[in-house]
């Protein structure tokens, strides 16, 4: 965090725990199959026809290859189409260098979501097979060179998550309900992390990153919650809605009826599927370890077809890496997060709830989370026992948070059966059918929301008009040492105070480009039109955050860190000549 790592040669390159590298090799179309699996079932029965289907299909795709590959059902227009995806999978992924932290988020949360921007935002890693570097013939090649304002590029990267296609009625419901109370949620944490970083050294260095997770989050989360605020905007949603439904000819068939009818239950749900299920253990990963390792074992136990969906045979490779991979896990920010899940559940759950006198039992937030913490799940021998073990090993456990766990997994399930019956079955039901009229007159022109699968984006190199202000595309070298103060968040890492005075200070450090990207689409390639690398997404402007809901070109801005700058850190900053040589090479 406060030097950077380069590794002087593969011996040193280290394994990054839980990663895996996977490079998409097939799409097939397998809607058919998923439609008839849930053809006239409803509620809960929908959802588990759908996930065992999708699972069959996952198993047979990539039988006899699942040391290689990795398959996965997708779905897209809220359940209208299915695509099987195929990987080629690399579970061995290993850093060769990264930034300093200062340099990597240099302007920290006051610059981000914002341009002008200086951030030498990228890292390398290296896919490994059989303990050799991977061959990857078919890779894209580096651009020494920046693009020039006006020019086309393309991003190839997984967008996470957008809400383009939803109704007038959910939208309200995610205004009125979900990002309320996640902005309340996350704000009340960053200042319990803000606290704990006032602690000493070592209690900054471990809250540090929670922290820089948390006020991304919440720029993001109010960002969406002013798009949904903006005059009109839902209004208009309703009035697209309605002229859907009229061009369809929809008749009695009235799928936005039936999304409507489940906003009361989704409400009255909410908070219990959020604290039980959703965010469980409010993020802590000893929490999620102990609930992967009870589910695991009793859900393997099962046919397939009867297993949550993401214990399918399919999935357990990936689970399993995730689980048993060795990494730092920071006792006192386990504390933190499991005594504000506990606090914030029995606040807005009541002291009287079911559900709260369960898990707390007489004990209170604090005390619990104190005993919580100390299980010792960190330990990757022993996750790999308890795991391998499977029910036996789970039931001799005397881990407080396993304990734990096996005495409140039962309510936790109870929510789950219960919002998939009410609101996950009804809502997917509608929205299949839904898409079925949306396709009747649109076709396929309509992009389907962003589900981290991989997508292509086309833009220009380009800036955008703020007011009466223009924002140029390009920052330079300069730019980041004029922006500099020395003190946190605009103070630079020693070596590139050094270096100065040997950087072409007309270099172009970070790039604006109308490329359509959301959350998820950070460390995407930036390519110019002749298939060249030349740059590394990173970020959007402030008006990408609407993103979620709708592209508006004007505004909506992707923010790359140049691969000229990064090559002439390499060079003149980091000393790594051999590295630009191998990105270089043809």
């Amino acid at each position: 965090m406060k030097d950077g790592f380069a590794a002087t040669g593969p011996a040193e390159e280290r394994r990054c725990a839980g990663m895996q590298a996977e490079i998409l090799q097939s799409i097939a179309d397998v809607t058919v199959s998923i439609a008839k699996a849930s053809t006239g079932k409803t509620g809960r029965a929908f959802v588990l026809a759908r996930e065992a289907e999708a699972g069959a299909i996952e198993k047979a795709a990539c039988a006899g290859k699942t040391e290689t590959h990795r398959c996965q059902v997708i779905g897209f227009y809220q359940g209208g189409r299915f695509g099987l995806y195929t990987y080629r999978k690399y579970p061995d992924v290993r850093l060769v260098l990264a930034p300093e932290y200062a340099t990597a988020f240099f302007g920290g949360d006051p610059d981000n979501f914002n341009f002008p921007r200086y951030d030498l935002d990228f890292s390398f890693i290296r896919l490994y097979e059989a303990d050799h570097a991977a061959a990857t013939p078919t890779h894209l090649t580096w651009s020494t060179q920046a693009p020039k304002a006006g020019e086309p590029v393309f991003v190839a990267g997984n967008p996470g998550s957008t809400q383009r296609l939803l109704t007038a009625d959910q939208l309200e419901t995610l205004r009125s309900l979900s990002l309320p109370w996640t902005l309340i949620r996350l704000s009340e944490l960053r200042g319990r992390l803000i606290e704990m970083s006032s602690q000493g050294p070592e209690a900054k260095r471990v809250a540090d990153h929670a922290l820089f997770g948390v006020e991304n989050s919440i720029k993001a989360q109010f960002g969406q919650f002013q798009a949904l605020n903006a005059p009109g905007f839902i209004s208009a949603r309703r009035a697209a809605d309605q002229a859907l439904k009229l061009k369809a000819k929809a008749g009695t068939e009235d799928p936005w009826r039936e999304i409507a009818a489940v906003q009361p239950a989704y409400a009255a749900l909410f908070y219990r599927n959020d604290f039980l299920e959703r965010r469980g253990g409010g993020g802590s990963e000893l929490y999620a370890y102990a609930r992967t390792l009870v589910r695991g074992a009793e859900e393997r136990r099962k046919p397939g077809a009867e297993r949550l969906p993401e214990y399918a045979d399919a999935r357990l490779p990936l689970l399993e890496k995730q689980l048993l991979d060795a990494r730092p896990i920071e006792p006192m920010l386990e504390r933190l997060y499991l005594e504000f899940w506990l606090l914030k559940m029995r606040e807005r759950l009541t002291v009287d709830a079911p559900e709260v006198r369960a898990i707390l039992g007489r004990e209170s937030p604090e005390e619990l989370a104190l005993a919580l913490s100390k299980s010792k799940l960190g330990d990757p021998a022993l996750r790999k026992r308890l795991w391998d073990g499977g029910q036996a090993a789970i039931d001799a456990s005397d881990d407080p948070l396993i304990r734990f766990v096996i005495r409140t997994d039962a309510a936790a399930r109870a929510v789950r059966r219960d919002w998939e019956t009410r609101i996950t079955g009804p809502t997917e039901r509608a929205q299949e059918r839904l898409a079925t009229l949306r396709f009747k007159v649109l076709g396929a022109s309509v992009y389907p929301d962003a589900t981290f699968s991989l997508r292509l984006s086309y833009g220009a190199v380009e800036g955008w008009t703020e007011g009466d202000r223009k924002i140029e595309p390009f920052t330079r070298f300069k730019g980041l040492y004029e922006r500099a103060t020395g003190k946190p968040p605009f103070d630079l890492a020693p070596r590139w105070v050094a270096a100065q005075s040997r950087l072409n200070p007309e270099t172009v450090f970070d790039i604006s480009s109308s490329n359509d990207i959301i959350g998820g689409n950070s460390g995407s390639p930036l390519i110019d039109s002749k298939g060249q690398v030349v740059g590394a997404v990173f970020d959007g402007n402030i008006h990408s955050l609407g993103g979620s809901y709708g592209y508006d070109p004007a505004l909506n801005r992707t923010v790359s860190a140049s691969t000229a700058a990064i090559t002439e850190a390499l060079l003149k900053v980091y000393g790594q000549p051999e590295l630009v040589r191998e990105l270089t090479m043809p």
